[in-house]
């Protein structure tokens, strides 16, 4: 039986990638400095289960189109066309923020170097805030994941860069 190999896309699994290719973890850390971080079991085995190669070229502040480009060359598979959306995440202060309007913060960046997930205790607080209010998640990366999650939910988003590794993304309640 002929072995299938994971064809590499914007949806493609951060660890489906390294497990499929782990050659390509170096390439990918190469690609996406941030990624050094995938070398922590811990870590492995929570954001890269669930963070798409799309998402990682966010975090990573790259073209998604180059990131696949450059992996899909390494494995002998051919180029394919990405349409390249502009960034759905937001990063242009928008109207309804306002620093008194915080109504909880929480700071994910314990939980990730425990290894434990952030997503679920990050919905459950955005679901419990009144319409209206703004919760705050800091965190040492853009957390596209728990930002993609919370956007199904139709909460609106804001990702403030505050430092090369502090991010502050704050999350409204819309009525």
């Amino acid at each position: 039986m002929p072995e299938h190999k994971l064809i590499i896309s914007p949806k493609t699994k951060v660890l489906e990638l390294i497990e499929a290719y782990p050659q390509l973890e170096d390439v990918l850390i190469g690609f996406v400095p941030a990624f050094e971080k995938l070398k922590n079991p811990i870590l492995r085995k929570t954001v890269a289960r669930i963070a798409s190669l799309q998402q990682a070229a966010t975090v990573g502040n790259v073209k998604i189109e180059e990131l696949i480009k450059v992996l899909r060359q390494q494995v002998g598979q051919d180029a394919m066309h990405i349409a390249g959306d502009a960034s759905h995440y937001s990063v242009e202060k928008p109207a309804w923020f306002e620093p008194g309007k915080v109504s909880k913060t929480v700071d994910i960046r314990p939980m990730l170097e425990a290894g434990e997930q952030p997503v679920n205790q990050v919905i459950a607080d955005l679901n419990g805030i009144a319409t209206g209010s703004i919760y705050e998640v800091i965190a040492p990366f853009i957390p596209a994941p728990l930002i993609d999650k919370a956007a199904s939910l139709g909460f609106d988003h804001w990702i403030n860069q505050v430092e090369s590794e502090l991010f502050k993304v704050y999350f409204l309640k819309k009525s």
